[in-house]
């Protein structure tokens, strides 16, 4: 553990936040997880587990879960883990009792809506005194919380400190590397969340492996140019950031987002899709805001605007997937 860091609190008790509070905890830090459901503090307070969001995964005694904010002010670490529409508010609510620089570490994977930022901007906004970094990678909450082998990318625009972070995180079973492109971790976690419900549509629709396999390489090419023009390094999505978790997130109906794609492309209505889901599928309030951003800048990513029109009620999925095959022959790269 890096002696730099003792406390670290964790910003959002769902799944995804439960399981770094863990992988926190194992290494070393003391935690303060933020719920904002009292019912999910009292559970882990009184029986050691989030029987909510993250059922059957005892935690570490090191772990103390609180609903006030102002037991985070004495951490020297923060991990924000609020889904990515509610970042804003969330920071904005913490932003009184972070009275010090300290790094905030963004683990939240999206594209705000309306003002189509970034987390980081979302962060230099509402916690401009703080020091930004970024998680991201292919990792699964459960996984990670029950201590399985995963890898991820930490960046920070200060490769010192992202370094400092990743030894502070670091476990024989979480293994961060360390970057300084933020903006390229942040893009490929926001965009292939898009993806995944593409690839649950054609999972759902039945077209095959071959058609699989082809969406997740175009949907690549569509990340790294929307990452690029974002001002993002093709090497860093190149990485476990972009196609290291695209690779997980596309493949798998444990994926939350290809979990609603997959019940889209068998005939459910989104809201059918949606039902019964206590964790958010990012890439449903991300959809809209990647096309948005895409056409901003002007970059090409006709699967991010099928999936949005999808998502819209603007095209029925048979036709979104002929108007895809139905484009200009054109050389690939």
């Amino acid at each position: 553990m890096s002696g730099a860091y003792r406390h670290a609190g964790v910003v959002g008790a769902g799944a995804w936040g439960t399981a770094l509070a863990q992988v926190c905890a194992r290494a070393g830090l003391a935690v303060t997880l933020w719920a904002r459901e009292a019912e999910v503090a009292a559970a882990i307070t009184e029986a050691r587990e989030n029987t909510i969001f993250l059922p059957g995964v005892a935690l570490d005694p090191a772990v103390r879960a609180t609903t006030d904010m102002a037991g985070l002010a004495a951490c020297d670490l923060i991990l924000a883990v609020p889904p990515a529409q509610h970042m804003r508010s969330t920071l904005a609510a913490l932003a009184p009792h972070l009275n010090a620089s300290r790094p905030v570490i963004l683990c939240s994977k999206g594209v705000e809506q309306g003002s189509l930022k970034l987390m980081t901007d979302v962060l230099a906004e509402t916690l401009p005194a703080q020091r930004p970094a970024v998680l991201s990678g292919p990792s699964f909450a459960g996984e990670v919380a029950r201590g399985l082998p995963t890898a991820v990318t930490l960046a920070a625009s200060d490769l010192a400190l992202a370094e400092a972070l990743a030894e502070a995180l670091a476990t024989p079973n979480f293994r961060p590397y360390f970057a300084g492109d933020m903006i390229g971790a942040e893009a490929g976690g926001a965009v292939k969340n898009v993806l995944a419900i593409a690839c649950g549509v054609v999972e759902g629709r039945g077209l095959g492996r071959s058609a699989h396999a082809a969406l997740i390489t175009r949907g690549f090419s569509e990340l790294t140019r929307l990452a690029v023009a974002l001002g993002g390094e093709a090497e860093t999505v190149a990485g476990l950031c972009g196609l290291g978790d695209l690779v997980l997130t596309c493949s798998s109906p444990q994926s939350r987002n290809m979990s609603v794609g997959l019940a889209l492309g068998r005939g459910a209505s989104l809201s059918e899709a949606l039902a019964g889901k206590l964790s958010v599928a990012e890439g449903v309030a991300s959809a809209p805001a990647v096309r948005d951003l895409a056409r901003r800048l002007g970059v090409e990513t006709p699967i991010c605007e099928a999936v949005a029109a999808i998502l819209a009620g603007e095209v029925q999925i048979d036709n979104a997937i002929r108007g895809l095959l139905s484009r200009p022959i054109r050389e690939e790269t």
